[in-house]
Parts: structure tokens; sequence; C-alpha cells
């Protein structure tokens, strides 16, 4: 990835002349903040991004789109946390509706979470989250304004494809679609997967993230609020370093557990990682992303073997990489029935647009070694993970 594309390329020149703001980055900030209004007690959570943007403006190799989307990011959380706290003290009865034995994909990045999920969402019986929603939670909006919020979503999927056009073929998004949590969730790895940001790594590791996910069930409250209930399948492959806030906060969640080789995904995310990051950093440096994901990734497992010794068995589905990897057809009625959900003739009938590449992307190839790893040293990494693995396919 040597070259940019041409569009990223301009849009760099063009955003070089306000490239320097990062210098102050608390006067930017507090722009921010003007700009999307703080909910009374609030503070605490305000200043968490006030940190996180100031730490990201300080990340090497940053570029004036890097710089662009730290402050995208930063004000698209804080607009929407005020938004759903004022509808909260506005209608105090969201806080009431219940989040009914959710169902949560978990895993690794590229254990088939993502296919998983869209299976999931084919039921009518079922809810599951869309990007345009995530990007904006709010209450149903009248027909103008909801054409708009999806239309900012279409936008921001069409501007990710322009920066970084081979980012489609590895994980495709579509604002109207199935999306994951981590578009919600204030504190997630995300940041990690534009810049390098040391300071805010340790911060994050050191986070108890209970209120994170707190903050999670008000948004699906308030997308539930005064429209049908329907059982909400949800989705992260960040949720597996927090599954012991999310049971705090979801205790009839069931977990669904998706597996695969972490060799292959580590191969496989370092170059979705690769392709995402080199919209806002230049260059990118190839061996510090394996370096970072396999730390991040390897401690979430630990965390998350830790916590699945106390789950109940009946709220953890293992899905191994076959059921919907290679044969969904014989993988969807097992993973409806494991969640104890009904397949149906209509659910069979949505099956293959659920599971189908979208129209026009291109096979994702991949090579370990690329990004400074070797395969001793992803199993040395994973050897807990890779036994229990060993189970879940024998089973």
């Amino acid at each position: 990835m040597s070259s940019s594309p041409l569009a990223l390329t301009l849009a760099n020149a063009l955003l070089r002349p306000a490239f320097g703001s990062r210098r102050d980055p608390g006067r930017i900030f507090d722009r921010i903040v003007v700009e999307t209004g703080e909910a009374p007690g609030d503070r605490e959570f305000v200043d968490d991004f006030r940190a996180l943007l100031g730490w990201w403006a300080k990340a090497g190799n940053l570029t004036p789109v890097g710089w662009q989307a730290a402050q995208t990011h930063v004000r698209r959380h804080l607009a929407n946390r005020a938004r759903v706290r004022r509808l909260i003290a506005e209608h105090p009865e969201i806080e009431r509706e219940p989040i009914e034995k959710p169902v949560f994909v978990v895993g690794l990045p590229r254990t088939a979470t993502t296919v998983t999920h869209s299976v999931l969402s084919i039921s009518d019986r079922h809810r599951c989250p869309l990007l345009w929603e995530l990007l904006a939670p709010d209450l149903e909006l009248p027909s103008r304004q909801r054409r708009k919020a999806v239309t900012a979503g279409r936008r921001m999927v069409q501007g990710t494809d322009l920066f970084a056009p081979r980012f489609r073929d590895i994980h495709a998004m579509a604002a109207e679609g199935p999306e994951e949590c981590t578009f919600a969730l204030p504190h997630a790895l995300m940041p990690f997967s534009q810049a390098r940001i040391p300071q805010y790594r340790q911060w994050h590791c050191a986070r108890d993230f209970t209120a994170d996910y707190r903050y999670l069930k008000q948004v699906y409250q308030v997308l539930q609020f005064g429209r049908p209930r329907r059982r909400w399948m949800l989705k992260s492959p960040m949720h597996l370093e927090n599954l012991e806030a999310l049971r705090t906060v979801f205790p009839d969640a069931t977990i669904v557990w998706c597996h695969r080789d972490p060799v292959t995904v580590m191969a496989s995310f370092c170059s979705l990682i690769e392709h995402g990051m080199a919209v806002s950093t230049r260059p990118v440096d190839l061996p510090g992303i394996g370096a970072t994901w396999l730390d991040l990734l390897s401690r979430a497992m630990n965390r998350g073997l830790a916590a699945r010794a106390t789950l109940p068995a009946e709220q953890l589905v293992d899905a191994p990489y076959s059921w919907l990897g290679s044969d969904p057809a014989t993988g969807a009625p097992k993973l409806y029935a494991a969640v104890g959900a009904p397949w149906t003739e209509a659910d069979a009938a949505r099956l293959p647009a659920a599971v189908a590449r979208p129209r026009g992307t291109r096979k994702h190839t991949y090579d370990l070694s690329r990004y400074g790893l070797s395969r001793t040293d992803v199993e040395s990494a994973f050897a807990e993970y890779n036994a229990l693995r060993a189970e879940v396919d024998r089973a």
C-alpha cells in the first residue's frame, strides 16, 4: 500500500491548513462541546473524551484526514451521549424498557461474527441495530429526518469506500444493514484501528467498562422506545474483553462465541487494520500493527476465557467457523436452535442474501509475515484458546 487513492491525497491537501490545530487540542475540544452540548452531571464522560482527543493529537504519522477523523469520532460520541441523556430526561420511562434475553455475538475478529450477526438478523422476531441508527441513536423519526439520518450513514460508508477501496472487500458496510455495538460503545478499541495512541492504550486497559455497557443499554432502550419489542441480536468482537461488564448490565444475555484458527484471524485482521489505518496514518507501521493487535487481542481472549468460566452453560453457545463459514444452510438452523429461536421457511429463503458477499467485492488475501508475526508467535499467545477451540471442534 505505497500509494494513496487520489481522493485521499486531495482530501489531505484540502485539510492541511487546519492540521496545525492539533497543537491545541483543548481549544478544538471546547469548540466541539459547544456544538454538541453537555448533559448535566456528565463531566466525567466529557473529560474522558477530552483526554482521548489530546492523546490522539500526539499520535505519530497522523495525517490531516486522520486528525479530522479523530475530531469526528469524538464529536459523534459526545453528540449521541447528549441526545440520549436528553431523551431519557424528557421520557424517564425509556429506562424502564426491558432488553430481554439479548443475544451477543462475540469472538475474535474475522471469526464469522459478521455473518453470524447477519444470519440472526433475518428473522422478523429479531431486532438488530442498523448502522445509521448507531451513528445517531434517536426515537422514531419523521420520514424526512429519517431519510437525512440514513443519507448521513450512506455518506460515511461511501467515504470509507472512496478513501480505502479495498476495505469493502474485507468488511463491507451498509447504512441500512445490521452493524456492531462498537459504534455505540464509548471506549471500544476503534481508535487503535486509526492511530497508535499509547496513552489511550494504558487508560483503556485499566478501565472498568461497566458504565460503558450501562450506556449501551440506554442506547438500545432509546431505539426500542415506542417501537415493537423484538429480541435484540447484537454483536462486536470487542465484547470479548468485557464479558464481565456486559453480563453485569445484561445478566440474561445469551453469548454466541464464534471460533476460528487465531493464525488465520491475526493475518486477516491485521490486513483489515492496515487498509483502515492507511486513511489516517502515513506511513503505516506494519510490524507495529502486528505487535499491537497480537497484544490487544490475546489480552482480550485471556479476559474472555476468565469470564467464560462463570457463564451458565445455558447462556453460552459455541459457534465453530464451519457452521456459517463453509455450510450456512446446515449451520444457520443449528445457530437458531442454540439461541432458542425458531427457524422458519421465510428465514431459509432469506439466508442466501444474508451470507452472500456484496456485489463487486474481491477475494481477500493476506500474509501473517507482512506484519512481523509468525505462526509460532500467534499459537504461543493463544495457546489456552487453541485448547478450547479443539474441544469445540470435537463437539
